[in-house]
Order: structure tokens, then sequence, then C-alpha cells
């Protein structure tokens, strides 16, 4: 490996940097997103069922947004009819979605950077290749002078061009189908977050008649 490194020379570290880069981001996304850390499945039944009579205190809504994204969200609609029972179902539903907009941001991590990994690795990739095509042609002397066509040198810009142009595409690659499989996951955690939103609104709603 290290000899495939030293072949391609220096420009292989841009990516190499890019390619640690990228497996950090997908291992962070990938414990980040987990479904429990999101949205448990039976948390809002649950939540339904603690407030079925009334509005929970202050210290169960504490416990609500340590539990998950989806809890810090319901519970922004708990704190909002505890800090005024009378609110408005606008202000309630302003609310719960000032909440689900810091929800998505936070979701969305890291995905704006592990798509520009997607998007540069190629591009260094050529560049390493015209940075060993130009070794190519500079090794090349004018009017077949003195080390025209030097095999040596001929060999470290080819390796140069191709090393680097492979390299390139092994980078970019994965990290192309990682960003769309954590930007798809995102997608689904979103829209359960969206309905169990409405699903509260309706019961906080359905409370206070």
């Amino acid at each position: 490996m290290f000899s495939i490194i030293q072949a391609a020379g220096w420009p292989i570290w841009p990516l190499i940097a890019c390619s640690v880069l990228a497996l950090a981001l997908a291992i962070e996304r990938w414990m980040s997103l987990q479904t429990l850390k999101v949205a448990p499945p039976t948390l809002l039944d649950e939540v339904l069922v603690v407030s079925r009579s009334s509005v929970p205190g202050p210290d169960v809504v504490a416990q609500l947004e340590d539990n998950s994204v989806l809890g810090k969200v319901l519970a922004s609609g708990f704190r909002t009819l505890n800090a005024n029972p009378r609110c408005s179902e606008a202000d309630l539903r302003a609310s719960i979605e000032a909440a689900g907009r810091l929800a998505n941001h936070g979701l969305e991590r890291y995905l704006t950077a592990l798509a520009t990994i997607a998007s540069a690795a190629p591009l260094l990739g050529l560049l390493g290749t015209v940075i060993g095509m130009i070794e190519i042609f500079g090794a090349q002397s004018p009017a077949g002078g003195v080390g025209a066509g030097n095999p040596a040198q001929l060999a470290q810009g080819i390796s140069v061009a191709l090393y680097n142009t492979a390299f390139g595409l092994i980078v970019a690659i994965p990290a192309l189908v990682l960003w769309r499989y954590f930007r798809a996951r995102v997608d689904s955690h979103l829209l359960t977050l969206e309905l169990a939103a409405e699903r509260l609104v309706r019961h906080l709603n359905s409370l206070r008649k």
C-alpha cells in the first residue's frame, strides 16, 4: 500500500485525507441516525397514553426532551401548553414546527460535507492525472536531446496519472453511495417526525376541548 502511495506522488495525499474524513463522517452519521436515537417506534404511543387526561408537568417533559430527537419535538408542544394553556392552535403548531426545523438541521449535519467529498474526489483525481501528464511531457527534452523519452520518468508520470485517477474514483463512489443512503434515512426520519407532530397537535387540541 505504501509503495502505491509513493508511486502516486504527492497529489494522492489530499485524496487520502478525503477518504479518512469521509469514513469519520459516515461512522458519525450512522451512529447518530439510529432509529432509537431519532424516533423510537413506541415513543409517540407512550406519550399519548401519559397525556391522555392532562398535559404532563415540566419534569416529565424534561425527560421526554432527553429521550430522542422525536422527544424534543413532542416536548416543545407540551412546553408551549405549560407556558400558555390558552395558546392558539397556530402558536402550538409554530412551536412544534420550530422544533422540527432544529431537528431537521441536526439530522442533516455533515451530509453536505460528505456530498462535497463525493463531488471533489474525482476532481482531485483528475488533478493528479494532469500533474502526471505534465511530468510525462516534462520528461521529454526539446528536439530529442539528452533525456528524451527517459523510461523511468515516463513510468513515474504514468503511475501518478493512473493511481490518482483510480483513487479519486475509489473515494468518490463510496462517499456518493453513503450520502444517498444517509439522505434517504434523514428523509424517512423527517416524515416520521412530521406525522408524529401532527398526531400530537390533534391530541393536544382534543385535551383542551
